[in-house]
């Protein structure tokens, strides 16, 4: 006999005009208010007499709060025109048909003052709290490639060096934080390399800009192996670290020459499993400023039994840099830069670019400058709100975004309802609290 229980017997009513799904969207929102990120949009964004003109600043936070919220579609929008959640986000959430005339409505120009935008957003943060102030900062350069799978998607029609169609845009990040301080969409067929120094410079200045005042170092991989971007590193006064790229057989007999005698064992998970050394290198010697730099290379015996071992005693990963310090530890820096996939996992999979709507380029690329605006949002809320270092936008979501709760009205004054015995509820609150006494720069 089945049980009086059983959830059969549970009825369902979708009338609740007061609930909200996503309660914890509070942090966030009170985060973008005092930055001004609204104001910043409407000032700096100009449509003309584009369909999606009015109202961009509205417009522009739904997509940004959607994204915090998990959508990674224009449709999920709709979900914060549920109950009561727009009575706690600040501004009129805009339906979800009006933001792909939105951001069709953009062309190249429209996304650089996107740009502009997130400059100011940056520097406003960094002036918060959330800047590396006088500290030494370290830029991750890199690229991604978002795949996609249409045959109308302008810039990705075409396969890329991956073998994938898709695009392949320019990120960079900030070491230890995951701040992505620029953003630019490329085509899917760019070449890793194509537009980096412009991107670099661009970068820079915006960092001095936002307020970071210590020394600055690049760190990049073999795509960025160029003269071009050691050049503008140097011409900015910017340290590198550039893993090298092997062209014909020249650097790679310099290696294998080095004595054994130079070669230091790095503290590894494999006892003898690497080992790195140093000679000085004079990289892109063709070109009239070329200089000598030092050349760090760690060596890592291949797995045995695999098929590397069967070509080769030793896999080499060398790496330019002009930066003066120990070799190991200069050596391990340089590996952390990998941890750049840390953010881009978090820009494709915590918020939505791993979703790219629009068969238009430039409503793609708004789409990125969106979810950039809210990674940011979701990394400078842990870091101003909480107090913590790196947390991911999943776990922020589950923790504290995305809280049910209920809202009512007494004595004029309007209370969120949150749920009891919430295991982050003091997090929450103190969170609010510190948001809430940033000054209001609208």
């Amino acid at each position: 006999m089945r049980s009086s229980h059983s959830l059969d017997r549970l009825d369902v009513a979708f009338d609740g005009t007061q609930l909200v799904a996503d309660a914890g969207l509070l942090l966030p929102a009170t985060l973008a208010q005092h930055l001004g990120v609204k104001e910043l949009v409407e000032e700096y964004l100009d449509l003309g007499k584009k369909p999606g003109a009015p109202n961009s600043g509205d417009k522009l936070m739904t997509l940004v709060m959607s994204a915090l919220a998990g959508g990674d579609c224009i449709d999920d929008a709709a979900a914060l025109r549920a109950g009561g959640t727009h009575r706690i986000l600040g501004f009129t959430v805009k339906a979800a048909s009006t933001l792909g005339t939105f951001l069709r409505s953009f062309r190249w120009g429209h996304v650089r003052q996107l740009d502009a935008v997130s400059r100011h957003l940056l520097a406003r943060a960094w002036g918060a709290g959330a800047g590396p102030g006088t500290a030494p900062f370290t830029i991750d350069l890199d690229s991604t490639i978002c795949e996609t799978y249409g045959l109308k998607k302008e810039g990705a029609l075409h396969h890329g060096y991956t073998k994938v169609r898709g695009y392949h845009p320019l990120l960079a990040v900030a070491a230890d934080t995951g701040d992505v301080l620029m953003a630019r969409l490329r085509e899917g067929r760019a070449a890793t390399v194509r537009g980096a120094a412009h991107f670099l410079h661009e970068t820079v200045g915006r960092v001095r800009a936002a307020g970071a005042a210590g020394e600055l170092t690049m760190r990049a991989d073999s795509g960025f192996y160029a003269h071009a971007v050691v050049a503008t590193c140097r011409a900015m006064d910017v340290r590198f670290s550039i893993t090298a790229r092997f062209h014909g057989h020249k650097l790679r007999n310099l290696i294998e020459a080095i004595p054994e005698s130079d070669w230091t064992p790095i503290p590894y998970w494999i006892e003898g499993g690497a080992d790195v050394a140093e000679l000085t290198w004079t990289p892109f010697a063709d070109e009239r400023d070329a200089v000598p730099v030092r050349l760090i290379v760690r060596r890592v015996r291949p797995k045995e039994g695999s098929q590397l071992a069967l070509l080769t005693l030793y896999d080499y990963h060398p790496f330019i840099t002009d930066r003066a310090g120990d070799m190991l530890t200069l050596e391990a820096d340089h590996r952390r830069h990998a941890e750049i996939e840390n953010a881009i996992r978090d820009l494709k999979y915590g918020m939505g670019l791993n979703h790219l709507p629009s068969g238009k380029f430039a409503a793609n690329a708004a789409w990125l400058a969106v979810q950039v605006i809210a990674h940011n949002l979701a990394r400078w809320t842990g870091r101003l709100g909480l107090g913590a270092g790196i947390v991911t936008a999943k776990t922020l979501r589950r923790r504290l975004f995305g809280l049910p709760g209920r809202l009512t009205r007494s004595a004029r004054r309007l209370t969120l309802h949150l749920p009891v015995d919430w295991p982050w509820a003091a997090e929450f609150a103190a969170a609010l609290a510190r948001l809430r006494a940033l000054p209001l720069l609208a």
